[in-house]
């Protein structure tokens, strides 16, 4: 009998949260989330673009080896070749049609998958898509990796 008048008097003590308490949790949730979202947004398009960057890295890696494996080689490679070939599995977001020449081993082609702008790689070499060190949620239009105008 006295735990049950325990229990009643523990269940009226017992309180929740107030409308304004609940209201204020709301608010504290609404500002972090307008706080991270964008931030997620630039993580996500700063690393789509490291992507294509890496894609471009592959291509060019792939060429090496190519031009190695066949020293009488000239002219350019296109990427459809490296894969047909076996030097290279997969472009990427880059297309079939770029190009390697053997010369400096640069790569030519214009990007436009997966990307809100295009992306474009004239003649650049390794070292110059390494050196580049924009990120992708800066970018606004037409963007060129590593031009010989550099």
């Amino acid at each position: 009998m006295f735990k049950k008048l325990m229990n009643k008097k523990l269940l009226k003590n017992q309180k929740g949260l107030t409308l304004i308490e609940l209201l204020a949790v709301v608010v504290i949730l609404a500002i972090v989330a307008a706080i991270a979202i964008p931030a997620i947004g630039n993580i996500i398009e700063n690393s789509r673009y490291t992507a294509v960057k890496a894609d471009a890295t592959n291509i060019i890696s792939a060429a090496n080896l190519y031009y190695t494996d066949t020293p009488d080689a000239s002219g350019s490679v296109t990427a459809a070749t490296l894969i047909e070939k076996g030097f290279l599995k997969s472009t990427g977001k880059l297309p079939g049609t770029a190009s390697v020449t053997k010369v400096g081993l640069e790569i030519s082609t214009d990007v436009t998958k997966a990307l809100r702008y295009t992306i474009s790689f004239k003649n650049t070499s390794l070292d110059k898509i390494n050196k580049d060190t924009q990120k992708g949620s800066e970018i606004n239009g037409p963007y060129t990796v590593g031009d010989k105008t550099d």
